[in-house]
């Protein structure tokens, strides 16, 4: 079931907090009432809730530099968060903490449409970008599913992807410079106009840093022109090993896909029933292979790929024939999640990635884990650079069904490790998965890990208990072992 909410503070720790935000924030920014606090207690990630000690809602950067120092100067934990669409629990609240809400810094500042650049706030929708540039012939490349509702700063926030990260890369490919409010209160920024900026890329290590770093305030994104034709090659295979093979011969041919996109029986049934995107329902598994360029690249990279889905078994492709086709196609894949949603009570998506020779043995192991759980999953995933989100499909309202679920994923999480992979690819590590970076990283890494917060965040208010494991956290997931009377992680913090 749900976890538990736990008690959301007492009322003198709640009024110090609220009266020394009200004396800097307009009345109507700062909630206290547990009915406006609802709203923040979970992210996309709802299997995890918690409401928080009180909500701040600035309007301006100054606003927000006054939350920070209010939570600085009385020891108060605080959340940054922004549309809530995140899947790892990174905008969790704490109990005893401020949710710092960034959804008024939604204003588009600048496009230079020369420079090929947009300053935005970090409320600012993903889609949003896109729109507003456009007339100018261009566009923000990565676009997560959750592209129309997810904010650019949550992207930042957990280096978002999408389906066509495979060609043009992740959030961290696509921003060139933040500003940024330390804990302290104090402007940062990170990056430059330029094309390079001097000394170490911090901008880098701020991107995908889920808030522990600082609080961004502004991005200026990477804009590209608009691929004059995109087409999309839609093939079916009557096994998933057929369909992971066609994967890996496109990307052996030298075919850079704008995306390469696969999904499984179950998943192709839910979506068609939802959105009827023309999918092949007797298929094991259907692809989605997108070109983009001019007319003439984009026939020669369709000729080459459907060739290679036929050497490789494809039983069933279609070739998009307008831009409407186009966007029907990649339809059901933009709503495999809400469609699953329809077929199931519950379900938990998870996010890991892995070599691309090892998606076969990792999708049988999978489908072994299910029926070992007596629990469904449907896969959904960017086939392409190997990034998973397997979705399992439980029941919260079934004593036990939840814990199980939270084991399997786990499983799947650990499997990626062990075939060189990783326990995430742009969902983040948040609350969901902290346990598993204790088997993905040793115990010098962590320490590195924790002396980077330290050097940005002395208090540790910015986030705790999330993305990077404590001592405690490590040890309650059960990879610290007492071995000789020692533990094999001293050093990482006890808090």
């Amino acid at each position: 079931m749900n976890a538990t909410a736990k008690p959301a503070g007492n009322h003198e720790r709640r009024a110090e907090v609220s009266s020394a935000l009200a004396r800097r924030l307009p009345a109507h920014a700062v909630l206290t009432a547990r009915e406006d606090l609802f709203p923040y207690e979970c992210d996309g990630l709802s299997a995890y809730r918690q409401t928080p000690l009180v909500a701040a809602l600035p309007g301006t950067v100054e606003e927000a530099a006054e939350v920070l120092r209010v939570a600085r100067e009385t020891g108060t934990p605080v959340v940054a968060r922004g549309s809530g669409t995140g899947l790892s629990g990174g905008a969790l609240p704490l109990a005893d903490g401020i949710l710092l809400s960034m959804g008024k810094f939604n204003r588009i500042l600048a496009i230079d449409p020369l420079a090929r650049v947009a300053r935005v706030q970090p409320g600012v929708r993903n889609v949003q970008i896109t729109e507003a540039v456009a007339p100018l012939g261009l566009y923000y490349a990565p676009d997560p599913s959750s592209q129309i509702a997810c904010s650019i700063g949550g992207n930042v926030a957990e280096n978002a992807g999408g389906v066509h990260c495979l060609k043009y890369g992740l959030t961290v490919h696509n921003i060139q410079k933040v500003a940024a409010l330390s804990i302290e209160g104090d402007a940062l920024e990170l990056g430059a106009d330029a094309l390079d900026a001097p000394g170490y890329d911090l901008l880098a290590l701020m991107t995908g840093s889920e808030g522990l770093l600082a609080l961004l305030t502004e991005v200026t994104v990477k804009l590209l022109p608009k691929p004059q034709v995109a087409q999309v090659v839609m093939a079916s295979f009557t096994n998933v090993e057929a369909a992971v093979d066609a994967v890996a011969k496109v990307i052996g041919a030298g075919i850079v896909p704008a995306g390469l996109e696969m999904m499984d029986k179950m998943a192709t049934a839910a979506v068609e029933d939802y959105v009827h995107a023309g999918y092949d329902l007797e298929a094991e598994a259907i692809l989605l292979c997108e070109s983009d360029g001019t007319p003439e690249e984009v026939a020669e990279e369709i000729a080459k790929i459907t060739e290679v889905m036929r050497e490789a078994g494809c039983t069933r492709f279609a070739v998009s024939g307008s831009e409407a086709e186009r966007l029907k196609f990649w339809s059901g894949r933009k709503a495999a999640f809400p469609a699953v949603g329809r077929i199931s009570p519950d379900y938990y998506c998870i996010d890991g990635s892995i070599p691309r020779g090892a998606l076969a043995k990792v999708l049988r192991r999978i489908a072994e884990l299910s029926k070992h759980y007596g629990l469904r999953c449907a896969n959904v995933f960017h086939a392409g650079d190997g990034n998973l989100h397997p979705l399992i499909l439980y029941d919260a309202n079934v004593p036990g069904e939840f814990e199980r679920t939270e084991e399997y994923a786990g499983n799947i999480l650990e499997l990626c490790i062990e075939v060189g992979g990783t326990i995430t690819g742009e969902h983040g590590v948040g609350v969901e998965k902290i346990g598993q970076m204790c088997a993905q990283f040793n115990p010098a890494e962590l320490a590195q890990f924790h002396a980077v917060k330290a050097a940005f965040d002395p208090p540790g208010l910015l986030n705790p208990g999330k993305a990077v494991p404590t001592l405690n956290r490590c040890a309650e997931y059960g990879a610290m072992r007492v071995q000789g009377g020692r533990l094999p992680h001293p050093d990482l913090p006890r808090f």
